[in-house]
C-alpha cells in the first residue's frame, strides 16, 4: 500500500488533493532512491535514513519544509519564485504553478549536503 494514500485520502478539496498527489509523484518518478515516509504525521522523503524534504497542508498553501540551511542557500531562487517563507518553510498558494526546477534544486541540495550525514535532522 501507497504509504501516502492514508494521508492524500484525508485532504478535502479535490485540487489541493491532485497538486499534492502530483509533487509527490514527481519527486518519485526522478528521485526513486528516496523513501517516502509518514513522520508526525507529515509526509516526507529520506535518503539512507536522513530527511531530504518535507510538506504540510494549509487552507491556503502546500508547505515545504527542506531544512533552514536549504532555505539560505536557494533563498534568491525563492524570491524570484514569488514564494512567501520562512527560516523553516516555503508556501507555495494553491492557485500558484509548482516551480519544479526550485524543488529539484532544494532535493538535490539536501542529497549532496547531507550525503555523508548519520542523523536524521542536519546537526
Amino acid at each position: 500500500m501507497d504509504v501516502f494514500a492514508d494521508f492524500l485520502a484525508g485532504i478535502d478539496n479535490p485540487s489541493h488533493r491532485e497538486k499534492t498527489e502530483e509533487v509527490f509523484n514527481w519527486i518519485r518518478s526522478k528521485y526513486p532512491q528516496l523513501k517516502p515516509e509518514l513522520k508526525w504525521n507529515q509526509p516526507m522523503f529520506t535518503d539512507h535514513g536522513t530527511f531530504i524534504i518535507g510538506f504540510s497542508l494549509s487552507k491556503k498553501h502546500l508547505a515545504v519544509a527542506p531544512e533552514r540551511v536549504t532555505i539560505a542557500h536557494i533563498e534568491d531562487d525563492l524570491e524570484k519564485a514569488g514564494y512567501d517563507y520562512t527560516k523553516e518553510l516555503i508556501r507555495i498558494p494553491w492557485k500558484s504553478p509548482i516551480e519544479y526546477t526550485l524543488l529539484e534544486k532544494m532535493i538535490e541540495f539536501n542529497i549532496f549536503d547531507k550525503a555523508n550525514c548519520t542523523t536524521f535532522w542536519r546537526k
